[in-house]
């Protein structure tokens, strides 16, 4: 009888997918669907008829449809589970693991800290790729790791970022989990918190004795995750307690700014030494280390001539695209003590920004522009006690020219050389969908409106 394979979501995750079932000999005869909703608005009407289908981690997992072909035996999967289950087939077959997953999650952080960790592991020698939410999906590295493998005995780490969606239905974990600090996200896809924190704990729920898991001590869910598992627990703030002249350094040398970065770059430092990496190649690695693109990335400075009693003053474009919660834009503001303009707004994830208000309190903050489905909101929950000039308007390239003028004539007003810069920040604390693809589209079109500015 054929195998009836659905494809439920056809993105990025879902063409590597069609690619690998295409390529493996066990599923040549099998029929398979593309379903997606850019193809046909009723894509989730008849999955109850297939055997298998593979859920791409954009399309919710609790949809009533999914659930309902569930209760009915249909086996649902993801380019993930695809890539644990080749890697586990392999172990089998060499008789010991020789791939090791390193698992990294957390509601911020995840892309940086898993980037660097990748450049700390290749300067070290090891064998290493990067995968999962950022860069490529893990299924398309198997050929890789295939290929580039020919000592069963010699490891080679993958490094996966993981998101909620991603973990919600797994039901393994990788043998070294790293947990960032987590908040409150994405409450427009999830039923609920709990449903996005439990997602969250599959990254340590299926851990082994002999596994590993690294997590913020000082972070409340961090912690109740680490809880979940049965490894061993390696909490990296108390190791840092004993270990302050590390740290230190690392704050000496780490280029890019924000408290959040100099912390995701010690938990990426202490699993790199967990695996043998000399702290000499590490240090070098994080001082030469400039960030990922969209996450307080510097894209221009404009100099300003001749104000007052400055021979020179600064405009600073910091495009953080990637911060789509409020915990992540008050992070960024946190990051600047210079006077700053902040840009934000973009599509509701049902999220409470009250945490703006606590951040923008006494953050040198002089004018907040707000622009996207949740300006409204935004100004409401965060923007209460009337600390800031508020402004809203239609679009990015609205609030960027005015940010740039406000910029501008607030150098003009600063006497004494109190300043000499003034920072514009662009951190949505918001999705991107109302007015862009993806947030790299959305901080792609800052960093173009930006450099066009005279």
């Amino acid at each position: 009888m054929t195998m009836k394979i659905a494809i439920l979501g056809f993105g990025r995750e879902g063409k590597s997918v069609l690619k690998y079932l295409k390529k493996s000999p066990q599923f040549k005869k099998a029929d398979i669907s593309i379903l997606d909703k850019k193809f046909n608005k009723n894509y989730l009407k008849n999955l109850s008829s297939f055997d298998v289908v593979y859920r791409s981690p954009g399309v919710p997992y609790n949809l009533p449809e999914i659930q309902k072909a569930i209760r009915k035996g249909v086996k649902f999967s993801s380019s993930i589970k695809l890539f644990f289950e080749q890697i586990e087939e392999w172990s089998k077959i060499n008789g010991q693991k020789s791939t090791v997953i390193i698992g990294i999650t957390g509601t911020k952080g995840k892309g940086t800290t898993a980037t660097l960790l990748y450049k700390i592991l290749k300067a070290c020698g090891k064998n290493v790729y990067l995968a999962g939410n950022i860069g490529k999906p893990a299924i398309e590295l198997l050929s890789k790791i295939r290929i580039n493998q020919p000592n069963p005995h010699k490891s080679a780490f993958v490094i996966l970022e993981l998101s909620s969606f991603q973990l919600q239905d797994m039901r393994v974990s990788p043998e070294i989990a790293v947990v960032l600090d987590v908040f409150p996200d994405h409450m427009d896809l999830h039923r609920n918190l709990r449903e996005y924190f439990d997602a969250k704990t599959n990254i340590a729920r299926w851990q082994k004795k002999s596994d590993k898991i690294f997590y913020f001590s000082d972070n409340r869910w961090s912690k109740w995750i680490a809880q979940k598992s049965r490894g061993k627990k390696i909490p990296v703030d108390s190791i840092f307690s004993n270990s302050r002249e590390l740290e230190n350094k690392i704050k000496e040398i780490i280029k890019i700014p924000g408290e959040h970065n100099l912390k995701n770059a010690v938990m990426a430092t202490i699993v790199a030494l967990s695996l043998g990496c000399p702290k000499e190649k590490i240090l070098k690695v994080v001082k030469n280390f400039r960030g990922n693109e969209h996450r307080l990335e510097l894209v221009r400075t404009i100099r300003i001539n001749q104000l007052n009693q400055h021979e020179s003053a600064f405009i600073k474009f910091y495009n953080d695209s990637a911060s789509t919660n409020p915990q992540t834009a008050d992070a960024a503001i946190k990051a600047f003590k210079e006077p700053k303009i902040l840009i934000s707004g973009g599509k509701d994830k049902g999220l409470n920004y009250s945490p703006l208000a606590k951040a923008l309190k006494n953050s040198n903050t002089k004018l907040v522009i707000l622009f996207g489905e949740n300006k409204n909101k935004i100004k409401r929950q965060a923007t209460r006690d009337k600390r800031q000039e508020v402004v809203l308007v239609k679009d990015l390239k609205s609030s960027v020219q005015f940010a740039y003028k406000t910029a501008k004539n607030l150098l003009k007003s600063m006497v004494n050389g109190q300043w000499s810069s003034v920072n514009i920040l662009f951190s949505p604390a918001s999705a991107s969908f109302d007015m862009f693809k993806d947030y790299a589209d959305r901080g792609k079109k800052f960093k173009k409106l930006v450099k066009r500015l005279k």
